[in-house]
């Protein structure tokens, strides 16, 4: 009787619920971020030479990604397919986690960060984009005569 009444899995449940209400109000992580459960999962990090961002999307096709700086915000674009069966195999698909269709995200670079310097490649699931620091921010030791 009580089964009908809650889902199977609640804490499921109460995880897509968030994913659900963060993707409503689409909050913009910056650099230090404070994005989670967004597609793709991004890290970021640096050293004084670059700033490194990694984001994982796996499955991605890398003709379809979309890699943007443009007044200092970092835009990652693109779009994955669904791997379900076919209407036609008459196949049930009973649990579906996986991310499919669209997805945008955008993360406030530093004003350091370079415009002009920017690599990004995609190997094994991971897009990796290097961008590095002007010339002018990085440290440097002054002479004392």
């Amino acid at each position: 009787m009580y089964r009908s009444l809650f889902p199977r899995d609640m804490f499921a449940e109460l995880d897509r619920l968030q994913r659900d209400m963060q993707q409503a109000f689409d909050l913009s992580p910056t650099i230090r971020g404070i994005g989670r459960n967004g597609f793709p999962a991004i890290n970021v990090g640096g050293t004084p030479q670059s700033i490194e961002v990694f984001a994982f999307a796996p499955g991605v096709d890398p003709t379809r990604l979309e890699v943007n700086l443009e007044r200092g915000l970092l835009t990652i674009a693109g779009e994955r397919k669904a791997d379900l069966p076919k209407p036609e195999d008459k196949a049930a698909v009973h649990i579906n986690e996986r991310f499919e269709g669209s997805f945008r995200r955008v993360l406030t670079l530093p004003d350091d960060a370079d415009p002009d310097a920017v690599d990004a490649k995609y190997r094994d699931g991971v897009l990796h984009i290097s961008i590095q620091r002007r010339a002018s921010a990085q440290p440097r030791r002054i002479a004392v005569q």
